[in-house]
């Protein structure tokens, strides 16, 4: 990089701009994500491995699922190397683009009974593609909001690229719903199951369209004309920031778990255990993540106010109490409290995962932040997401359903210490002045 580019200011982002950029891009690569999760207990288990043992084939399903929780750390330390060495704007293109094309192949692999065993070892293969681009997407989306807030807003802009969790859900378990309403079982296992997988393209040109009229972020412009970038961001954070890594990881810990708790093993559960047809546990799934999406600007507000530690701290205990719920109210099986339980689910996550990001990027100073909060983020996905609803329906299988409200409890407890431990960072400070 020359002198003059180095040094170069390029004209502030407009807010609008920031926002909706970091906003559409978690929107596409969440909405990638999920189609996968729904499509790993609804279809994969019948098309993509042998038949002969239904169980069997669900847990093989579940476990190409965890497959990107593993790749997204990879994905974090690759992205973020550039996105630390290179900048954020080119990093998020190129995540993007990787998330995008894994998509969209999965949508076009043949299945197992037309190439065998080659047909779930592709699948696995893409879906390590998704992960990797994930990995290297949310850091880098919520730095695009947060190094462009103004003091005193960071967990508000910070909330934006939260929303694309939310927001994505909801338009897979939408496009789900409406393909099985529309089409027949057989019908959408033979085709309509790849339209989602497919359409996915659309939404990576508009992503990739928003993502080019940026340019780069305050906070990384300041560590160029400062010339502080780091050589080999990953291994400066593992050696200087081992502490901020780990409680970051275990802080993040329970969001994770209640996450894919409420919507995967839910799911899973609720269309074989408890009965519900798919159509009318996405139905439910669907009003209950509207929830979500409301709570996330609420925990923002507070984080701004309170601070984003005292926020999270409030809600893990929240989340301990919550797991003590599984048993009584969704292992009923009755409507109203399995809705009801899914709402008050969907709120909490709202109320940690809005926060979270403006969290976990306080911890790492500019030159290695996108690496330092990608990793914190991705390394606690495969602690709290990975195997969540792969451990669940073996907890719920074998030990009842309350066990996985143990399960829960648990984790909130370990993120309640970590972010006891972790120091409060001062609010609307920003970063590249700290």
């Amino acid at each position: 990089m020359s002198g003059a580019a180095t040094h170069a200011h390029p004209a502030r982002n407009r807010p609008a701009t920031v926002l909706f950029a970091s906003l559409i891009g978690t929107t596409i690569e969440f909405f990638d994500f999920y189609i996968y999760a729904t499509a790993a207990v609804l279809v994969f288990p019948k098309l993509f491995f042998p038949a002969s043992d239904a169980a069997a084939a669900t847990l093989q399903s579940l476990a190409t699922f965890a497959i990107a929780f593993f790749a997204r750390p990879v994905g974090s330390a690759v992205f973020g190397h550039f996105g630390d060495r290179v900048g954020r704007k080119a990093t998020l293109v190129a995540a993007l683009l990787t998330m995008g094309l894994s998509t969209v192949v999965i949508g076009l692999l043949p299945t197992y009974a037309t190439i065998g065993t080659a047909a779930p070892l592709l699948l696995a293969l893409c879906r390590f593609g998704q992960g990797l681009g994930l990995g290297g997407e949310w850091g880098g989306a919520v730095l695009l909001a947060t190094e462009n807030a103004p003091p005193g807003k960071r967990a508000w802009y910070g909330m934006f690229p939260q929303l694309g969790a939310p927001i994505g859900f909801f338009l897979s378990s939408g496009v789900f719903l409406l393909l099985s309403g529309m089409l027949s079982d057989a019908e959408f296992l033979r085709y309509g199951w790849r339209i989602p997988f497919l359409a996915s393209s659309l939404l990576v040109l508009v992503g990739l369209y928003v993502r080019l009229k940026i340019t780069e972020t305050p906070d990384f412009q300041a560590v160029l004309d400062r010339n502080e970038r780091v050589k080999l961001p990953v291994a400066a954070v593992f050696a200087n920031h081992t502490r901020a890594l780990v409680l970051g990881t275990l802080a993040a810990l329970a969001t994770f778990v209640v996450f894919y708790l409420m919507t995967v093993f839910a799911l899973s559960w609720g269309t074989s255990a408890l009965g519900y047809s798919r159509q009318q546990f996405l139905l439910l799934q669907l009003g209950a993540i509207v929830f979500f999406g409301l709570t996330i600007p609420v925990a923002a507000v507070l984080a701004d106010r309170h601070g984003r530690r005292a926020a999270m701290i409030l809600v893990s205990v929240g989340l301990a109490l919550f797991g003590l719920l599984f048993g009584p109210m969704f292992g009923s099986g009755k409507l109203t409290y399995v809705a009801l339980f899914l709402v008050l689910g969907q709120c909490l996550i709202g109320l940690t995962y809005g926060p979270l990001g403006t969290l976990l990027s306080e911890l790492f100073p500019p030159e290695v932040r996108y690496t330092g909060a990608s990793l914190t983020f991705n390394l606690s996905g495969i602690l709290g997401a990975s195997l969540a609803p792969y451990v669940a329906t073996w907890l719920a299988t074998n030990y009842g359903l309350q066990t996985v409200g143990w399960y829960l409890s648990a984790a909130s407890i370990i993120s309640l210490v970590a972010l006891l431990l972790t120091a409060p960072a001062p609010r609307g400070t920003p970063a590249a002045a700290r």
